[in-house]
């Protein structure tokens, strides 16, 4: 078997340019799919299940394409066949995603759409991420692997940075930063949009720069069975027979691994949340997941969910989550219904200071001051504000209740009263998935609807979760600003990535890079000063640039034959897998450290993660590197 030839610095940057596209597509799809389905509507405990999705196909598809790519020769290679395709569905999902929540679609029809297309992009990406991780495998000597691995980390963090900062870049620009309920924002539409653009360039890029080894002279370089010509087949050993025979650095590595992806799988999850609440303190709002009929001794006996509740006159009782006001109950018991209150307004003559002999008395000139307390039918709360609540008191001092526009009413005080409440006996509702209102006639069409009725409302409550509201400017801000702390973290693992190789132990520097992105993890949780989390973020970096270039050098060394795409393949697992567990146990996780009728606490999740990266470090002493005079523990 020849040694493979030194590669020449261009040719080495060449074999891994693609990688920087297919790193933008990569970033997207990290720093905004929880924005994307938490504002889709979804819960903040059910956001560790949508990505299950991604790393599910990186466990079917890359073992498939890497030992397929194996067995394939075509003229124009065996690996970029595989890439072509892949970034062909990458770029058309990539404009489909993020416009999930646009076609007018129910909420549970927009995350379905929204969970189709994610799970078609992550398999696209997975296809064209993996052609680069072989072509190194393929054409770079042992001696300049590890040169090779760290511009490949190089390309794939500058492709992160421009990924992560497209919508920070296009807020700055003039973009629409914030959407209507349920709606992406113009920020996020168009970096995917930018993000495939600059994935097809980066494609068409490589099919002009690389030239594959023909059968002969690969089979030459990397020994093995015989290989192929062209439109030949053999015989190659199985997955099952492969792993069975795998070398035990192969084993070793994959713990390692398992503990770094499930530590980074929570940041994925849970960051928007964290640094939304913690850095931009997001304003709460409180989402219906069902109206609860209780027993005598408290206990629920039924529930009634559905994303659209009405009675049996179809007035609305629950709209996407939001209780509708009935109206207002004034403190000597009158009712108001809330579609003849147009506005509430104080009016005060003057304000007093000080007291006793001290005091001071400011003429305001009798200028009115308006409190939106209820606007079209619904109290503040329903469009985020927590400022009133049903049920809660309000002192009035004053205040005059404007009536149909003409009539008023003076109280001292008043309290907001939902729909429920005002039900008496025996009660029909009506449970719908969607509805439509025809502004023409106001009639409201219900689809998809069955009618339930509630025994006793009086003894019925709502079932509530608190979360982030996703509408407001805060929410979106932090978005924004997460790509930019994702874009330090890239910027961190560059810079880590040129010190690594300093190190004269690769154990060492991996360990000691696990247990920096560690305390990245838990100061991230903390942390309520925006800047101060470039700290945190750098610092996981170090983890980052050590994840990307020390298990496949560590694990190609020790490959032997020619079976590398398929072990490649199979070893993308110690990456999916953790992600598929993390992802399972994420809500449940959530659920056990957090109050039903509190805001879940999604900056734990980043400690949890931080304490998995110092189980990784660890874990780095079990594994025994691959020399070829022969195995010693580095």
């Amino acid at each position: 078997m020849k040694t493979k030839p030194d590669l020449g610095f261009w040719k080495l940057w060449n074999l891994s340019f693609g990688f920087f596209g297919v790193q933008i597509a990569y970033a997207l799809q990290s720093a905004n799919v929880s924005r994307i389905f938490a504002t889709l509507g979804a819960d903040p405990h059910d956001l560790s299940y949508f990505w299950i999705l991604p790393p599910l196909m990186g466990l079917i598809v890359q073992p498939i394409v890497g030992t397929a790519s194996d067995r394939t020769w075509t003229r124009i290679g065996r690996r970029l066949p595989y890439l072509i395709i892949g970034a062909v569905v990458a770029v058309l999902v990539m404009c489909l995603l993020p416009n999930a929540g646009s076609f007018g679609l129910a909420v549970s029809s927009a995350i379905i759409i929204g969970l189709v297309a994610l799970m078609l992009l992550d398999t696209s990406i997975n296809m064209a991420m993996q052609p680069f991780k072989m072509l190194v495998g393929d054409m770079v000597n042992e001696k300049q692997k590890g040169l090779a691995y760290s511009i490949q980390s190089f390309l794939c963090n500058a492709g992160s940075i421009v990924g992560y900062v497209f919508p920070f870049l296009l807020t700055w620009l003039g973009f629409q930063n914030t959407a209507a309920a349920g709606v992406i924002p113009e920020t996020v539409v168009f970096s995917f949009y930018a993000g495939a653009a600059i994935l097809l360039g980066c494609v068409i890029y490589t099919l002009c720069k690389v030239k594959e080894w023909p059968p002969a002279l690969y089979q030459e370089y990397n020994g093995g069975a015989e290989t192929p010509k062209e439109g030949e087949k053999t015989k190659r050993p199985g997955l099952l027979k492969l792993l069975v025979n795998a070398p035990s650095t192969f084993w070793t590595v994959g713990i390692v691994q398992f503990f770094c992806w499930f530590a980074f799988l929570f940041m994925w999850t849970y960051t928007n949340g964290t640094i939304a609440k913690n850095a931009f303190d997001c304003p709460e709002t409180t989402t219906i997941l069902s109206i609860e009929q209780l027993g005598q001794r408290g206990n629920v006996e039924e529930s009634y969910s559905a994303k659209f509740i009405l009675d049996a006159d179809s007035n609305l009782v629950v709209a996407h989550g939001k209780a509708i006001a009935a109206g207002i109950t004034l403190s000597d018991g009158t009712f108001v219904p809330a579609t003849s209150v147009k506005s509430v307004t104080t009016q005060t003559d003057s304000v007093t200071a000080g007291s006793g002999p001290m005091a001071v008395t400011f003429p305001l000139r009798g200028i009115p001051m308006t409190s939106d307390i209820i606007s079209d039918s619904r109290i503040a709360s329903v469009d985020g504000s927590e400022k009133y609540t049903f049920g809660t008191p309000i002192e009035s001092r004053g205040t005059l209740l404007i009536v149909n526009g003409n009539d008023t009413i003076t109280a001292d005080s008043f309290t907001i009263t939902d729909r429920m409440s005002m039900m008496h006996g025996a009660t029909h509702l009506i449970l719908a998935d969607i509805y439509t209102h025809d502004p023409a006639t106001g009639k409201l069409f219900v689809d998809g609807s069955r009618e339930v009725t509630l025994p006793d409302p009086n003894n019925a409550r709502f079932h509530t979760s608190v979360v982030l509201n996703t509408e407001s400017p805060q929410y979106n801000d932090a978005g924004n600003w997460v790509g930019i702390l994702f874009a330090i973290q890239a910027i961190g693992s560059v810079l880590w990535a040129v010190v690594l190789p300093m190190f004269r132990s690769r154990k060492f520097s991996y360990s000691l890079s696990l247990l920096l992105g560690a305390v990245g993890f838990i100061s991230a949780g903390y942390l309520t000063n925006q800047y101060l989390l470039f700290v945190s973020f750098a610092l996981i970096g170090c983890a980052w640039a050590a994840m990307l270039a020390w298990p496949f050098t560590i694990l190609t060394n020790s490959l032997r034959e020619g079976n590398i795409g398929a072990y490649l393949g199979l070893f993308n697992c110690s990456i999916c897998v953790p992600q598929i567990v993390g992802a399972l146990l994420g809500g449940w996780i959530l659920s056990m450290i957090g109050a039903p009728d509190q805001l879940a606490p999604q900056y734990m999740m980043m400690v949890i993660a931080g304490c998995s990266l110092i189980l990784g470090a660890v874990s780095v002493i079990f594994i025994r590197e691959y020399s070829p005079a022969a195995e010693k523990t580095a």
